[in-house]
C-alpha cells in the first residue's frame, strides 16, 4: 500500500515542477524517507537523479520553444555542479556518523540531514507564500547580475548536494531578480539548471560507491516525468503563482512536522 501511496505522489513531484517550475523537488526526500522506508542519505542520492532526469524532461518543450535562456544556464550551471560533485563526493562521506551527543540522545547523520532539509522546506515554503513583485529589468544595474548568479549558484550546488533537493525555489527568484527574465523563461531556464546540477551530482555520488536500486529509480522517474508532462499540460489552463501560495503553505507544514519528528519525537 505504502508502494502505491509513493508512486502516486512522485507524479504529484512531477506536476509541482511542470506547474511552477519548482517546489516538487523538495518533496522527493520526504516522499522515500517517510513513504518508502529509505535511510536519508540515500535518498538525498535517489532525489538528485530522480529530479535531474524529471527536470531534464520537463526542459526540453520550454527549449523546443525558445523559453531557456542558455547564458544564464551556463553562468548558474558551472559553479553550481563544481560544488554540488564536490559536496556529494568529499563532504556527504566525511560527515560522521554521530555529530554530538546529549545524554541519551544523539544527533546522528540522518537527523542532521532530515533537520537541515526541514528547515530548507520552511525557507522554501516562505518564498511560495510570500507574493513577489517581478521587477523592472531596466531599473537594473547591467553587468552585476550574472556574478550574483554565479556566486549563487555555488550556494545551491551546497544545498543541493546536501539534501538533494533541486532549489528550484531559489534559482527562479534569481534568474528573474538579477538576470531579468520573465517568468516562462526564468521556469524554462531553471528546469534545464535543476537537470544539469542534480545529474552531475548523482555522479559524484557514483564515483564515490554508493549502491543504486536502478530498478526503482526508474520506476519512480517514469511516474515524476509522467507528472512533470500532466503538470506542463495544466500549466497552459492554471498560472502556477495561483497554486504557489497553496503549495507553500503544504510545505510549510510538511516541514514542520519533520522537525518536530525528528528532533522532539526522537
Amino acid at each position: 500500500m505504502n508502494e502505491i501511496i509513493g508512486y502516486l505522489l512522485s507524479i504529484v513531484i512531477g506536476m509541482s515542477l511542470g506547474l511552477i517550475g519548482g517546489g516538487g523537488s523538495i518533496l522527493t526526500v520526504p516522499i522515500l524517507v517517510y513513504v518508502f522506508g529509505l535511510g536519508p542519505e540515500i535518498s538525498t542520492s535517489y532525489s538528485l537523479f530522480i529530479v535531474g532526469l524529471t527536470a531534464l524532461a520537463g526542459s526540453y518543450n520550454y527549449y523546443r520553444n525558445k523559453l531557456v535562456n542558455l547564458k544564464a544556464v551556463v553562468v548558474f550551471s558551472v559553479p553550481s555542479l563544481i560544488s554540488v560533485f564536490l559536496t556529494r563526493k568529499f563532504i556527504m562521506p566525511s560527515l560522521p556518523d554521530v555529530i554530538f551527543s546529549a545524554g541519551s540522545f544523539q544527533f546522528t547523520k540522518p537527523i542532521f540531514i532530515m533537520t537541515v532539509f526541514a528547515v530548507l522546506m520552511i525557507a522554501a515554503s516562505f518564498s511560495m507564500i510570500r507574493k513577489s513583485k517581478t521587477p523592472d529589468p531596466s531599473k537594473m544595474k547591467p553587468g552585476h547580475h550574472y556574478t550574483l548568479i554565479f556566486l549563487e549558484g555555488i550556494v545551491v550546488g551546497v544545498l543541493t548536494g546536501f539534501v538533494g533537493a533541486g532549489g528550484g525555489f531559489l534559482i527562479i527568484p534569481a534568474l528573474v531578480l538579477l538576470a531579468g527574465l520573465p517568468m516562462k523563461e526564468a521556469v524554462g531556464t531553471s528546469l534545464l539548471i535543476i537537470a544539469i546540477k542534480s545529474l552531475i551530482g548523482f555522479t559524484g555520488d557514483l564515483s564515490a560507491g554508493v549502491n543504486i536500486d536502478w530498478m526503482f529509480l526508474a520506476i519512480i522517474s517514469v511516474f515524476t516525468i509522467f507528472g512533470i508532462f500532466v503538470g506542463s499540460t495544466l500549466a497552459k489552463k492554471i498560472h502556477g503563482d495561483k497554486l504557489k501560495p497553496a503549495f507553500g503553505w503544504f510545505v510549510l507544514v510538511m516541514g514542520i512536522y519533520i522537525l518536530i519528528r525528528e528532533t522532539i519525537l526522537k
